[in-house]
C-alpha cells in the first residue's frame, strides 16, 4: 500500500482513494446507480494508475466471469461419472470427455481447461459465495474485497468504460460478498439490469429531456446545469473544483463510444439468437461488448431463471433441471462467447471463466436432487494466455473427492493474476493492520500459479 508522508493513502492504491466508501451511487444522470463512483474519481483513479506503473506484462487484459448461481453439478457437466444419468461425449480435444448436455461446448475445448479437483471448505450458499470471490472464509473483524474489484484495483481505466459491471445485480445479501469494501467503492461492480428485458436500458448515459443540445453549446452552462441537478442530491458529497476531471466526466456521459457499448440494438438479430434470447444469452453478449469497449472485470450472473425460481441449487430433480433448463442455456452462449471473443481477437486477452460457488452430491437424495458439496468439484476456464485443453487434477470415481491435484481457489486466484501480469504474492494492508493476501489458499498460504495452465 502506498502511503504520503502524512500516512494517507494516495490515489495509486487504486480504488481506495474512496471517501465516498458509503456514497454508493454514480454521478446520476438517470436513475441506476454505479456503486459508490462518481465520473470525476474514476478519471482520478485512471490517470494515477497511468501513472504508477502498477503491474508486469501479462497477456489478458480483461474477465468475463459465468457465474453459475446456488452450485452447478460437475457430475452432470464437466466430469461426467457413471452415477450421472447423462452419457460423457468427446470433445474437439483427444482424450477430454464431457456431459452430453455440453455439445457446442464440447467443440471449444481446445480454448477452454477444465480443473476437476477443486476443494474448498464451505459448504452453504452465502459463506460459500464468500469463500470462492475472496479466497478468506467470513471474519467478523474484516471485510475482504473480491476477485473482480482486486482486479479493478491493479488495473487502470480503459477507455473511460467502467471496469467493473455485474450482470443482472447479484442479489441481497450476496452482493456484498463480490464488493470491494476497504480498497473503496470505485472498485464496486457497476450493477446492470437484466438486458434481456423489453425496456433495458442505461439511464444513467442519457441527459434529462429538459436538456436540450442547445444548452449543451455552452460549457460553463452545461458544467452548472450538471452541478444543480446532480451534485446537491448526493448528501455530504465532497465539492471539488471544475477541473479536467469533471470535464473528461461530462464528456464520457455525452460519449457516444460509451452509449455504444451498452447498446444492444446495435447486434443483429442473428447474433443475439447465437446467444440465447434468455437473461444468461444476452449478458453474455452485452459482456462481449463491454470488454471490447474497454471494461476489465464483467461478472454474468446465472440466477434464477424463471418464475419458477430455477437455479443451480437442484436440491430436486437435478436431472430435469440440468437437462431441460440450466445446461442448455449455458451451452450455447458460453459458444458463442467464445466463438465472438476469438473470432474478434479478444480471446487472447480475455480470460473467461465458469464457476459456481461449489458442486453438487454424487448421490441423488430422495427429491431427485443433488445437495451442496464443496469436497470436490470442477470449473472451465480459458483466454487470456491461460491454456486450453487441458485437464487438471482428478476426482474419484464417483466424483466425491479429489484423487488427484488439489486445487484452492488462491491457486485459482494466483493463475488469474499471473495471467494479468500482477504479483499473485501481494498482500494489501487490512484497514485493522492485519495483512491480507490477494490469493489466499489452504492454512493462510499464498496459492501458487497452476502450471498446467499458464
Amino acid at each position: 500500500m502506498n502511503t504520503n508522508r502524512t500516512g494517507k493513502r494516495s490515489l495509486r492504491t487504486g480504488c481506495r482513494d474512496a471517501r465516498a466508501a458509503n456514497r454508493r451511487h454514480f454521478l446520476r444522470v438517470g436513475s441506476l446507480p454505479l456503486l459508490g463512483m462518481t465520473l470525476p474519481q474514476m478519471l482520478r483513479i485512471e490517470s494515477a494508475l497511468a501513472a504508477g506503473g502498477r503491474r508486469s506484462s501479462g497477456k489478458a487484459q480483461a474477465c468475463i466471469l459465468l457465474w453459475l448461481n446456488g452450485g452447478p453439478s460437475h457430475i452432470d457437466m464437466w466430469d461426467p461419472k457413471p452415477n450421472s444419468s447423462f452419457d460423457p461425449v468427446s470433445t474437439n480435444v483427444p482424450g477430454i470427455q464431457v456431459s452430453e448436455l455440453l455439445p457446442l461446448s464440447a467443440q471449444h475445448m481446445d480454448q477452454l481447461s477444465i480443473i476437476r479437483s477443486m476443494k474448498t471448505p464451505e459448504n452453504n450458499h452465502g459463506l460459500a459465495h464468500h469463500y470462492a470471490m475472496t479466497g478468506h472464509r467470513p471474519n467478523p473483524a474484516m471485510r475482504f474485497p473480491a476477485l473482480g474489484p482486486i482486479l479493478t484495483n491493479e488495473l487502470s481505466v480503459r477507455r473511460s468504460i467502467p471496469p467493473n459491471v455485474m450482470l443482472p445485480p447479484v442479489p441481497t445479501p450476496y452482493v456484498d460478498y463480490f464488493g470491494a469494501h476497504f480498497l473503496g467503492a470505485g472498485c464496486d461492480p457497476l450493477m446492470i439490469p437484466d438486458p434481456h428485458d423489453d425496456e433495458f436500458e442505461i439511464p444513467d448515459l442519457k441527459l434529462p429531456e429538459s436538456l436540450s443540445i442547445q444548452r449543451l453549446g455552452d460549457r460553463r452552462e452545461m458544467l452548472s446545469i450538471v452541478d444543480r441537478l446532480y451534485r446537491r442530491k448526493v448528501i455530504g458529497a465532497e465539492r471539488v473544483s471544475m477541473d479536467t476531471f469533471q470535464e473528461q466526466a461530462l464528456e464520457m456521459i455525452l460519449s457516444q463510444s460509451v452509449r455504444d457499448a451498452f447498446d444492444l440494438s446495435r447486434e443483429s438479430e442473428k447474433v443475439k439468437d447465437a446467444y440465447g434470447r434468455n437473461t444468461l444469452g444476452q449478458s453474455a453478449l452485452l459482456a462481449r461488448r463491454l470488454v471490447e469497449a474497454g471494461s476489465r472485470f464483467v461478472t454474468v450472473m446465472d440466477l434464477k431463471r424463471d418464475a419458477t425460481g430455477r437455479d443451480w441449487d437442484t436440491h430436486g430433480t437435478n436431472d430435469s433441471q440440468h437437462r431441460d433448463h440450466l445446461v442448455p442455456p449455458l451451452d450455447r452462449a458460453l459458444a458463442t462467447l467464445l466463438s465472438e471473443l476469438a473470432d474478434r481477437g479478444l480471446l487472447d486477452s480475455t480470460v473467461v471463466m465458469v464457476m459456481g460457488e461449489f458442486g453438487r452430491t454424487h448421490d441423488i437424495n430422495p427429491s431427485g436432487g443433488r445437495d451442496h458439496w464443496c469436497h470436490c468439484w470442477s470449473l472451465v476456464l480459458g483466454g487470456g494466455g491461460i491454456s486450453g485443453g487441458r485437464v487438471v487434477g482428478a476426482s474419484d470415481e464417483r466424483g466425491a473427492y479429489v484423487a488427484d491435484r488439489q486445487i484452492s481457489i488462491g491457486d485459482l486466484f494466483a493463475t488469474l493474476y499471473k495471467a494479468f501480469g500482477i504479483d499473485w504474492t501481494k498482500e494489501y494492508l487490512h484497514p485493522i493492520g492485519r495483512p491480507l493476501k490477494i490469493a489466499n489458499s489452504n492454512d493462510d498460504e499464498t496459492g501458487r500459479p497452476i502450471s498446467e495452465l499458464i
